[in-house]
C-alpha cells in the first residue's frame, strides 16, 4: 500500500507553489468550430420540437374550433329546421282560410278593375247613360207610372235632353243625387225599385265570377 508523506515546511526550501492555470480567455479556434458543430443538430432539434409543438397546439385549437363551429351549425340548422316544419304545417292547416282569402283579394281586384275600366268609358261615351236607363225602364215589371229616376246631376242633364226629344215625360220623374256614381240609376214605382248604379253592377259581375254576393262590393 501507498503512503503518503507530508514534508515540513523548513524542508521544502526548493519546493514551487501551484496555482491553476487560467480559465479565462477566448477558447481556441478549433474547439469552438467543434462546439458549433457538435451543438448544431442539438438547435434544429429543439427548432424541429418548437415548431411541430405549435403545430400540433395550432391542430388541437383548430380541431377543437372547429368541432364547436360544426355543433353550433348544427343547432343552427336544428332550429331553422324546426321553423320551416312550423310554417309548413300552418300552410297546410288553414287551407280554408287562405282560399278564402285569396278569393277575395281576387274579387276586390276584379272589382276595383271594372270600376275603373267603366268610369274610363263614361268619360268618353258620358251618352251610354242614357241607354242604361232604357234597359232598366223595360225591366219594371209594369207600364211605368210616375216612375222616379235617380241618377248623378250631370246624367240627369243628358236623360232630360234625349227623354224630351221623344219620350213620354209625364211617365217618369227625374232626380238629381250628387252621391250616385255616374254611369249608373236606380228606378222605383209604388211598387218595385230596380237599383242599376254601378256599384250594384260590378258586385253583380263580381257575384256570378266569384259566387256569394258580398256587401263591400256595392261599395263606391
Amino acid at each position: 500500500m501507498a503512503t503518503s508523506r507530508i514534508t515540513p515546511a523548513d524542508q521544502a526550501s526548493g519546493a514551487v507553489r501551484f496555482a491553476l492555470p487560467q480559465m479565462a480567455g477566448p477558447i481556441a479556434g478549433p474547439a469552438t468550430k467543434a462546439a458549433e458543430a457538435l451543438l448544431a443538430p442539438v438547435g434544429s432539434a429543439l427548432a424541429e420540437l418548437r415548431r411541430l409543438a405549435y403545430a400540433g397546439a395550432y391542430a388541437k385549437g383548430y380541431a377543437e374550433g372547429h368541432a364547436e363551429g360544426c355543433a353550433r351549425g348544427l343547432q343552427e340548422a336544428q332550429a331553422l329546421a324546426v321553423r320551416l316544419a312550423g310554417i309548413m304545417d300552418q300552410l297546410g292547416q288553414p287551407l280554408a282560410e287562405v282560399d278564402a282569402a285569396v278569393i277575395d283579394a281576387v274579387s276586390d281586384l276584379a272589382v276595383l278593375i271594372a270600376r275603373h275600366l267603366v268610369r274610363r268609358e263614361l268619360k268618353a261615351n258620358p251618352g251610354e247613360i242614357v241607354g242604361v236607363v232604357r234597359e232598366t225602364m223595360r225591366h219594371l215589371p209594369v207600364a211605368p207610372r210616375a216612375a222616379r229616376i235617380r241618377l248623378h246631376p250631370e246624367d240627369a242633364d243628358l236623360i232630360q235632353a234625349a227623354f224630351a226629344l221623344g219620350e213620354d215625360t209625364r211617365s217618369w220623374r227625374l232626380e238629381a243625387d250628387p252621391l250616385m256614381t255616374r254611369g249608373g240609376c236606380i228606378v222605383e214605382t209604388d211598387v218595385s225599385r230596380i237599383d242599376a248604379s254601378v256599384e250594384s253592377r260590378l258586385a253583380a259581375i263580381a257575384s256570378r265570377m266569384l259566387g256569394g254576393d258580398r256587401e263591400s262590393d256595392r261599395e263606391p
